[in-house]
């Protein structure tokens, strides 16, 4: 009896081992099918988010540059190189400079004039490690041998988005380094402005100075609208006619060089005469000067780097020219030059209170120019450069040229 009873015992523990094991066996085939089946009604845009968190997961996060790219950086940048013309600016006025592990040759140029003022204001600069030759002609093996974790790059205004996009993937892939790319934007038009900020925010965020971009942004924003706001209910008919010649584009020119669209003759809603040729420089005929006669010239000092063949030499000299009513009534006056390895904003800002301080003095009866321009100066750069930079030009800006 106990023998059968036993044996009956065993067989019982045998039939429940059996029956729980298939319980877990089925409960194991039903997860595994129910993770099946989701993977499979997963959406296509959650790979994006798998990488994302990849990314995360590896102290990395994805950001979008001003070209479109999907781009993966660091989380923490602290080495980067800037490549292309104005990308080292933009870094400065984040106030990030101390970042910077190489730059371009233009950086490493000792001359006697340099009209820009991040240059001026960070001379340590010429002792960085070369990355190539300037306006983005990188060499793939200097960067790679100072190892920064991103590359900054500024586009070309010149070229199409798809080349500038196919710049940028090429360099990467050589590098093996991300780069991001930027369009350098301007403050002539809402489009151009729009494209300045979001790169200024893009590069905020690649080196963690997103709230430093905002500042930067809302400081010209500010700027702006106090320009625009002293001179917006001045009548039509007492708006006074303008001209800014000498105006330097990619080295000096001459008295026909110009700006149909310069930004401080917008905010001062002055007439500029040379309106009507597009946004960007142009040159024009002297004869359409002589025909627009403005009230008054400025000039872009940095014509000076021409001697006599400069804006001031063919005004002093040019019989064509010195019979302009701005020569003859002395309203021929000097500003600062703002186009040099593309636009120093600080500048053009600091050339726009001068500029009203000229043909409104009742508007800026609070403004002394030379201290504005300080103002602007060290909120851009740390430091108050105007006598720095105006000392370079025989301290012709902000004063009439005598001619």
């Amino acid at each position: 009896m106990k023998i059968g009873y036993s044996n009956k015992l065993n067989k019982i523990i045998l039939i429940g081992v059996l029956i729980a094991a298939l319980v877990v066996t089925s409960g194991c085939t039903d997860k595994s099918a129910s993770n099946k089946s989701s993977e499979v009604s997963a959406p296509a845009e959650a790979s994006g988010a798998v990488d994302a968190d990849k990314a995360a997961e590896s102290g990395k996060f994805t950001l979008t540059d001003g070209f479109g790219r999907e781009v993966t950086i660091p989380e923490n940048v602290e080495r980067v190189v800037c490549s292309g013309a104005g990308c080292l600016r933009y870094l400065v006025y984040l106030q990030a400079q101390d970042y910077v592990v190489g730059v371009d040759s233009i950086e490493k140029e000792k001359s006697e004039i340099d009209g820009r003022p991040y240059a001026l204001a960070n001379p340590q600069l010429k002792d960085y490690p070369l990355i190539g030759e300037f306006r983005g002609k990188d060499d793939p093996e200097k960067i790679i041998a100072i190892s920064p974790q991103v590359i900054l790059k500024t586009g070309a205004n010149s070229q199409p988005t798809a080349t500038n996009t196919a710049d940028a993937d090429s360099l990467q892939d050589k590098t093996g380094i991300p780069v991001v790319m930027l369009p350098y934007g301007s403050l002539k038009n809402e489009e151009q402005k729009a494209e300045m900020y979001g790169s200024l925010r893009i590069m905020g965020e690649a080196v963690g100075k997103q709230e430093r971009a905002e500042e930067v942004i809302s400081y010209i924003e500010a700027t702006m609208q106090d320009l625009e706001n002293r001179t917006a209910d001045i009548p039509e008919s007492e708006r006074k006619t303008v001209y800014v010649g000498g105006v330097s584009s990619a080295g000096a020119h001459g008295i026909i060089s110009t700006e149909p669209a310069y930004p401080p003759f917008l905010w001062m809603n002055a007439k500029n005469v040379a309106a009507g040729m597009g946004a960007d420089h142009a040159d024009i005929a002297k004869e359409a000067l002589v025909d627009w006669d403005p009230e008054y010239i400025f000039i872009d000092i940095g014509t000076l780097q021409l001697g006599k063949e400069g804006a001031i030499g063919e005004l002093k000299n040019d019989t064509s020219l010195t019979g302009l009513s701005a020569v003859k009534n002395k309203k021929v006056y000097g500003v600062i030059p703002y186009n040099y390895y593309s636009t120093n904003y600080e500048s053009v800002l600091a050339n726009a209170y001068f500029v009203g301080k000229v043909l409104y003095p009742d508007r800026f009866e609070d403004i002394d120019p030379e201290a504005k321009a300080n103002e602007i100066y060290t909120f851009f750069l740390g430091k108050p450069l105007y006598s720095d930079l105006n000392g370079q030009y025989d301290n012709l800006g902000f004063k009439p040229i005598p001619l």
